[in-house]
């Protein structure tokens, strides 16, 4: 039996390194993916889940989650699905090289990639791992997840399935590049862990759409992780878009690796869940980078979302830009945590943080913890929050104008949430989001009076 380094196996992780040993025993792959694996079971068995006494989750009560009988999915389980359902879910019907998972694993009838082009490789990191995998090798390898990341530890000990992406140096992708995670069973603690890899060359471009979605309200578990790496020059924009089950619970890494003079933008976009999580850490390695990181999530019920950033600037004349808005109503929470860390030898950085939150109701509520920790001199930082509720003066200007009361809530929260989607630069991802919003915030039956 596998023993943590330090300290006896916390209760709630025996279960996972139990099936550990077994899925060790079944798991193929190359030789250099055992250790990487077993390092990681080793890695969580001693730190554990994190709990409310850790200042980083202090806000975030993971425990249903660590009660959950750990059911990991293992073999590809068939669907009713179709083409056509899978056009129906956002992004879905979209022009795209598209792969298609179901319950962590791929699905190649579902999927749409295009004869190989010169240059890019997109395949799904099975079929990656079963052949010449030597860029996937190195990315896992020599970037793992942060230490103190027990979710990130437990990804890469049970990992079978995900994306590789990698598209060289000055190469173009012209067609939107979209990952959708479809979760179609009803198995309490049905757990999948999709790893996903890209690696974006020096002066190439490329957008990737990232999403998570349901055809069940079960209670299942997504531990996602998304490692993206960009050449000097490059240009990414990266779109996650989390809508899972009610029920289910959602914890993600997005961990970026930032090349000199590149040029990155990533979205999160949260609708769904009982409890998710996206934690992103980004590492501006070079200089004169252009980096902005821009989430929205919507929440009901008794919903918890959490987004928990580092923004690390280590080289000279980078600029960084976080925009987070949240809106809420029932009983729900938000979570914001966002710490821009600039080291000494990054001067003239220029980074900014912003996280806004609109409550609709007097239950919602919301925790958030901008941070600045600076240790260079000649530098812009700023950081601010706001927690509140519609302006009244906002809706008396509208309803002055001709416009009834609940047609003017409705047009303000819009608008809120039109100031992170109106930064995504793929205009049909745009509008399409644009659209959900809009058709969310129409299918709330006491939104236009406040209650």
């Amino acid at each position: 039996m596998l023993q943590p380094m330090d300290k006896p196996a916390r209760k709630e992780t025996e279960a996972h390194v139990a099936q550990f040993e077994r899925f060790e025993r079944e798991a193929g792959g190359p030789a250099w993916v055992a250790p990487l694996r077993r390092a990681g079971i080793e890695r969580f068995a001693q730190i554990g889940f994190p709990t409310l006494r850790d200042e980083d989750w202090r806000f975030t009560n993971v425990s249903p989650i660590s009660r959950l009988p750990f059911q990991p999915v293992l073999q590809r389980t068939r669907a009713d699905l179709t083409a056509q359902a899978v056009a129906g879910f956002t992004f879905g019907h979209l022009p795209a090289i598209r792969l298609v998972f179901l319950n962590g694993h791929y699905a190649p009838e579902l999927s749409s990639v295009e004869a190989k082009t010169p240059g890019v490789v997109v395949k799904n990191v099975s079929a990656a791992l079963a052949g010449e995998a030597n860029g996937l090798q190195a990315q896992l390898a020599h970037r793992s997840p942060a230490e103190e990341d027990a979710f990130a530890a437990l990804n890469t000990a049970f990992f079978q399935d995900g994306a590789f992406i990698e598209v060289a140096a000055g190469q173009k992708v012209a067609t939107p590049i979209h990952l959708l995670f479809i979760a179609t069973t009803e198995e309490n603690g049905a757990t999948w862990h999709p790893r996903n890899v890209f690696v974006a060359g020096e002066g190439s471009r490329v957008t990737i759409l990232e999403s998570y979605v349901s055809t069940v309200d079960a209670p299942y578990f997504t531990n996602a992780v998304t490692d993206l790496v960009l050449g000097n020059g490059a240009v990414v924009e990266h779109c996650k878009f989390q809508d899972e089950s009610p029920a289910a619970y959602h914890i993600a890494g997005v961990h970026a690796y930032l090349g000199r003079g590149c040029n990155f933008i990533s979205h999160s976009i949260a609708t769904g869940g009982r409890l998710s999580r996206n934690n992103i850490r980004t590492h501006l390695a070079g200089e004169g980078v252009e980096c902005i990181l821009n989430g929205l999530y919507l929440t009901r019920g008794d919903q918890l979302a959490d987004h928990h950033m580092v923004v690390e600037h280590a080289q000279p004349h980078c600029n960084s830009h976080e925009y987070y808005n949240g809106i809420l109503d029932g009983r729900s929470r938000g979570v914001f945590h966002g710490r821009i860390l600039v080291r000494p030898a990054a001067q003239k950085t220029d980074a900014k943080q912003t996280n806004k939150n609109l409550l609709l109701s007097e239950d919602a509520t919301v925790d958030t913890k901008p941070q600045l920790e600076i240790y260079a001199d000649d530098v812009k930082c700023t950081h601010g929050a706001t927690v509140g509720q519609l302006n009244e003066e906002s809706i008396f200007y509208l309803r002055a104008r001709g416009l009834g009361a609940e047609t003017a809530r409705r047009m303000l929260i819009h608008a809120f949430a039109g100031e992170i989607i109106e930064r995504v630069r793929l205009e049909p991802a745009r509008e399409e989001l644009d659209k959900l919003v809009w058709d969310r915030l129409e299918a709330n039956p006491h939104l236009g009076d406040g209650n």
